[in-house]
């Protein structure tokens, strides 16, 4: 079994938001919300911890995830959701924080190994490989959406606490930049916290932000760059996904991108819940792998990023895609395809590695 790092998993929003244990059996945790109704993704999760165990994965990038639904929309999408959405961002904060208390409480329990420099990932990556039974699963901790910084200077604050990269926008508006569902520049506080982030070196994650903002965005900021769950708008049309020029711009800069794998990011035409499952496999994925690398002429800046649970469940995966460890069915496919064995742990493992040794803190 392969060895993965998976750079986008919303694991404490599963447990704050949707009240699930995420440190029990899968089939257990799906056994629980028989019942429930309240989104069509209950009694369909393909992620707890012990699943992520049995699909190799040693580290994986985890996410704080807590918007603010603006008073005042500048325009685009907002999607409002009970289990997702505050009404400023002192709320939106707060509940970060205890998002953050949650991975907490798991590394007390020695269930997760938070990693915040360079070194910590090399002897973390080290233990894994010797004994992969019994260590943690590490995490990097990331921000999808930047609400949760209420002011620029409150960026520090989070760094001291761990936080390595940081989404500026995630559906619709937010303080900082317009996301997915609809367009419009960094405002001038997003052009401030790129400063910010230049000054303490945290990376920046062009996931979710709209055309006008990413490209305002790679003008601004010269440090670290990452997609850490996006796929190719030349397969899949759509903003949701980056465009071959903004995905060139991406390689330029030494970027990784993962590769996510909700359905409708996979499959041209989606429309959720009608569209089934069915209609799409893994091989969908590799499609979009395969393109990155043709576009990058080496298979170096392309990863996972799964987005598993992000929102969704069985109801929105592909059909051969069922649990997180379905994940090591990618292997065969890319060896099918003609990957050299050094290509395929570059996906798995070896880019996103790569990039967090040379951009974390030493």
């Amino acid at each position: 079994m392969r060895r993965l790092f998976d750079g986008h998993l919303d694991l404490s929003w599963n447990a704050l938001g949707w009240n699930r244990d995420v440190t029990i059996d899968l089939d257990a945790l799906n056994r629980s919300e028989i019942g429930l109704t309240d989104h069509p993704g209950r009694g369909r999760a393909t992620t707890t911890l012990p699943e992520m165990r049995r699909a190799g994965i040693a580290l994986c990038q985890a996410t704080l995830l807590a918007r603010a639904k603006p008073d005042e929309p500048r325009g685009g999408q907002v999607l409002a959701r009970a289990t997702l959405d505050s009404c400023c961002q002192e709320i939106a904060s707060a509940t970060a924080r205890g998002q953050l208390g949650y991975y907490e409480l798991l590394e007390r329990r020695g269930l997760l190994r938070r990693i915040r420099t360079a070194t910590e990932l090399d002897a973390h990556w080290t233990k894994w490989e010797a004994d992969p039974a019994n260590e943690p699963i590490g995490y990097l901790l990331a921000m999808e959406g930047a609400d949760p910084i209420v002011e620029p200077s409150h960026a520090a604050d989070w760094w001291e606490l761990g936080l390595r990269s940081v989404n500026l926008a995630h559906y619709g508006p937010s303080r900082y930049a317009m996301g997915t569902g609809g367009d419009g520049p960094l405002t001038s506080s997003g052009v401030e916290l790129l400063k910010e982030f230049e000054r303490l070196g945290m990376i920046l994650d062009a996931t979710h932000l709209s055309d006008t903002s990413f490209f305002q965005a790679l003008d601004a900021f010269s440090g670290p760059v990452l997609a850490s769950h996006n796929n190719c708008r030349a397969i899949v049309p759509g903003q949701r996904q980056f465009s071959d020029e903004q995905l060139k711009l991406l390689i330029e800069r030494g970027a990784v991108i993962g590769a996510a794998f909700d359905a409708w990011m996979l499959y041209p035409g989606w429309v959720r819940g009608k569209t089934q499952p069915e209609v799409v496999g893994l091989e969908a994925a590799a499609d979009h792998v395969d393109h990155i690398c043709q576009l990058a002429g080496n298979s170096r800046h392309v990863a996972i990023g799964s987005d598993l649970d992000g929102g969704f469940g069985t109801e929105q995966t592909p059909r051969d895609l069922i649990r997180i460890s379905d994940l090591q069915k990618l292997e065969a496919v890319f060896a099918s395809r003609g990957y050299s064995e050094q290509a395929i742990d570059d996906v798995f493992h070896g880019n996103w590695l790569r990039f967090f040794r040379k951009h974390l803190p030493a």
